[in-house]
């Protein structure tokens, strides 16, 4: 409908909401890096959603997509980004593409993005989506996130967008010294962790609780 209302101007719509979202749930709640600020404006949430989503798109929410999964909620999107401390030259594995929304925004971050997920069916969609957007700088595996992607590794950056009931051992092994593992952990409310490799190990911080769909295994 209110699209119909605003016809050529629906674009420009959508843009200002986006502008929106971003001032006053991401911004306004202490993400501050303008590279993340910029990804966030320049990645159109809207085109990652299903259609009957599309008005929903900026609310600060996540939202139903298929195979039982979420799109994750801007300002978490924003907040794990953040966390990894992306200055343009790295390769970044995500675990769970999902929509494919952080891996867009991942994309505009880093130099090269891994993204593995579980269900064929969302990452066929998302590798199909994000070539039409231009995305050139991704590779897609289907296959167990908790494996990691061992053939590509190490990795300077690590994002995990569900939830784990333990850090996958493999994602710590693929991670280079320096390099920072962003993921959720536990059941039901989980604890967002950002984790870093140094040459005694790993360090781990507790970031904010968290709400995210578990980690599917393979059966």
């Amino acid at each position: 409908m209110i699209q119909k209302i605003l016809g050529q101007h629906y674009d420009a719509y959508l843009g200002f909401i986006r502008r929106q979202m971003i001032k006053d749930q991401i911004e306004a709640r202490g993400v501050k890096d303008p590279r993340v600020l910029a990804a966030m404006d320049k990645v159109c949430r809207h085109c990652f959603v299903t259609e009957d989503m599309v008005t929903r798109a900026y609310e600060d929410y996540p939202l139903p997509i298929a195979g039982g999964q979420t799109i994750s909620q801007p300002y978490i999107v924003a907040l794990m980004s953040e966390l990894l401390e992306l200055k343009g030259g790295e390769r970044v594995l995500e675990i769970g593409t999902g929509s494919g929304y952080q891996t867009a925004v991942l994309s505009e971050l880093a130099a090269e993005v891994r993204t593995v997920e579980l269900l064929p069916e969302l990452s066929a969609a998302a590798r199909e989506k994000l070539a039409g957007l231009g995305r050139k700088n991704i590779k897609f595996r289907v296959g167990d996130g908790a494996a990691g992607w061992p053939e590509e590794a190490p990795f300077d950056a690590i994002v995990v967008t569900c939830a784990a009931r333990e850090v996958p051992p493999a994602l710590g092994q693929q991670l280079k010294e320096g390099g920072r593992l962003v993921v959720p952990v536990g059941v039901g409310t989980q604890d967002l962790r950002l984790i870093r490799k140094t040459p005694a190990g790993l360090e781990t911080t507790s970031v904010c609780s968290v709400r995210f769909v578990p980690l599917v295994e393979p059966k």
